[in-house]
């Protein structure tokens, strides 16, 4: 599952809406170590692009 949402969201990070509603499901679909993996991928990869909408989705994690 993990790949899948990191497929995903590599594929739709060029618009900033659709990046943070696909990261959003990610988020929910997700547990435990795999929810931090994406969260430390996330920044690795789009820190820089989507810096903003990872500070929000993530506050909570």
């Amino acid at each position: 599952m993990l790949n899948y949402v990191k497929k995903i969201l590599t594929k739709v990070s060029f618009d900033a809406r659709l990046f943070e509603k696909e990261l959003r499901k990610a988020i929910k679909a997700l547990i435990g170590e795999d929810l931090r993996e994406l969260k430390q991928w996330c920044y690795a990869t789009f820190g820089s692009q989507h810096e903003a909408i990872l500070n929000r989705c993530f506050v909570a994690v």
